[in-house]
């Protein structure tokens, strides 16, 4: 799973973000470079992968 490192934030792709305009079903990598974590709005290069 991909954690944003500032807030603990799991991106899932089966949900996606809707509010930012990604579709459920998105792979953490087909999302584009300059999303920003929903909740503090951190960068998609602060997001780790870390194991489930």
């Amino acid at each position: 799973m991909w954690m944003c490192m500032n807030c603990g934030h799991v991106y899932e792709p089966e949900e996606g973000d809707p509010v930012s305009g990604i579709a459920p079903g998105t792979p953490f990598e087909d999302i584009p470079d300059d999303w920003f974590c929903p909740l503090c709005g951190a960068k998609k290069s602060d997001f780790e992968f870390v194991e489930d």
